[in-house]
């Protein structure tokens, strides 16, 4: 009988010393793979390739440091990333100045280009001002390889990277993703902060399509679903990636919840002859089944030219003025909006290190004076009215540093 306890006793010990490697091992997988381990896009070939040639291409010059990813707590910095193909050079390097001049935080550009337009590039960014507060790392643009053709020319050439920003940027928590066509007119700070706002259950943050119905192109146009009333723009699309990279998604082509990863060409396939504007129409498509997971900020953080040239519709834009500057269409470099090239060559012609009032506050506004014969120009006001405040609080927190 005393054998037979023995040998029981003995067999529950070995029982005890498996159940607890076996947690061990779970936990240490867990760890390893936030996701649950079912990341299967990061493991596959053509991806981590990407995040070689991403890591290559970051690196530089020896012993710089410019160029390799700056692991910091999420909170510490910024992440803007941009994505910059033909003749998207300056309309970039525009927009990384509008997001350096008031920003408060640390900024780290992630900048996606073709890689002719690498050298340039890093000659520009070389002379910005700021030593500490901006870092940045070029990427080449880079898609999956067995899909490479299709991604390239849906809607324009490159503009599709942006899907695969969470994939091959892995140790980014969150991130802003702007296109070449923005300009900042307050710290990226106060954008960044929404990430705060999220919810459980919120992975991104864009502002809608359109805020009049009535001039709506998604719900007049589209053929595929769409989110909300009027869809939504991805011009300036906020990310906690962390998020986008575990959540599984639902569908409309199989009752299986599919990740980021592998739901982006099953979407294509189905839709690529319903689609006009690529890219952001997948987006639409996502989160019209998957509203939750959507926070949607006011129209004063994308504002373009529909919220003006049929007369103004932005409200919140009235009241407090315009935060972000989206110029779509080419209007930067057209004679049809002068109100929105007005504020492009202001910032683009603007001096690191002047006066912002004398140098840019005061020729902006003049040159806005001279357009008050378009709609846009009747509303000039609210195009320097949080670039004024933005000014003023500025110099009032240089003020309080010294």
């Amino acid at each position: 009988m005393r054998r037979f306890a023995r040998v029981a006793l003995l067999c529950l010990g070995c029982a005890v010393c498996s159940l607890l490697y076996g947690l061990s091992q779970l936990a240490l997988s867990l760890e390893q793979e936030p996701g649950g381990g079912r990341e299967r896009q990061a493991r596959d070939p053509a991806t981590l390739g990407a995040r070689r040639q991403a890591g290559s291409a970051g690196r530089g010059e020896a012993g710089t440091g410019r160029y390799d990813y700056v692991k910091t707590h999420p909170s510490e910095k910024m992440h803007l990333a941009v994505v910059a193909c033909g003749e998207r050079l300056e309309e970039t390097v525009t927009m990384l100045r509008s997001a350096i001049i008031f920003s408060i935080k640390p900024l780290h550009f992630h900048i996606f280009a073709e890689d002719q337009l690498h050298e340039s590039f890093k000659d520009i960014l070389e002379e910005f001002p700021y030593e500490g507060k901006v870092n940045y790392t070029l990427y080449p643009i880079t898609f999956p390889s067995e899909s490479a053709a299709e991604w390239k020319k849906l809607f324009k050439p490159c503009a599709s990277q942006r899907l695969f920003l969470p994939l091959i940027l892995k140790n980014v928590d969150s991130l802003l993703y702007v296109d070449t066509d923005i300009l900042f007119l307050r710290p990226v700070d106060d954008i960044w902060s929404f990430l705060g706002e999220f919810n459980s259950t919120q992975i991104a943050a864009m502002a809608p399509e359109h805020e009049e119905p009535r001039i709506g192109w998604y719900n007049r146009f589209a053929r595929h679903p769409y989110y909300g009333v009027t869809g939504i723009n991805s011009g300036v699309m906020l990310m906690n990636m962390t998020r986008i990279r575990r959540k599984y998604f639902k569908n409309d082509m199989t009752p299986v919840r599919l990740q980021w990863g592998e739901i982006l060409m099953p979407l294509l396939k189905k839709y690529k002859l319903n689609i006009t504007w690529g890219d952001q129409d997948l987006l639409n498509i996502m989160f019209f089944h998957n509203p939750e997971s959507l926070y949607v900020f006011p129209c004063q953080w994308n504002y373009r030219p529909d919220h003006c040239i049929y007369g103004s519709n932005c409200k919140a834009a009235e009241e407090e003025g315009i935060f972000i500057l989206h110029g779509n269409r080419g209007v930067y470099h057209d004679d049809k909006q002068p109100t929105f090239r007005a504020v492009y060559e202001a910032i683009k012609n603007y001096s690191f290190g002047d006066d912002l009032v004398h140098s840019l506050l005061q020729p902006l506004e003049r040159e806005l004076q001279k357009t008050t014969h378009t709609y846009c120009g009747r509303v000039y006001k609210v195009f320097i009215k949080q670039l004024t405040k933005s000014i003023r609080d500025l110099y009032a927190r240089r003020s309080k540093g010294r």
